[in-house]
């Protein structure tokens, strides 16, 4: 089983809101979810994201793969580099 770590969009057409989770691969964008760890606002100025750092790092480091964009956003946080760091 591969572990994702991707956005589950939620909120109105038009205004996505987006929760980061942690899922199989196999399941559909917004379907069951293992453990929801942050969320992801970009309708804010500048985009605002909210994230677990300890969960996420736990995750991380039992091989969970991040999307190209929750990566980005792990970057911005700060949290990549934590993760990098420690595993190297």
């Amino acid at each position: 089983m591969a572990v994702k770590i991707r956005l589950a969009r939620a909120g109105a057409k038009k205004k996505p809101f987006y929760q980061i989770v942690i899922a199989d691969e196999r399941c559909k964008r917004d379907g069951r979810f293992i453990e929801n760890v942050g969320t992801y606002d970009p309708n804010q100025n500048p985009a605002s994201f909210k994230l677990e750092e300890s969960k996420t790092l736990e995750w991380l480091g039992r091989g969970a793969l991040p999307t190209d964009t929750v990566k980005q956003i792990l970057k911005k946080a700060g949290i990549w580099e934590k993760f990098v760091s420690k595993a190297a």
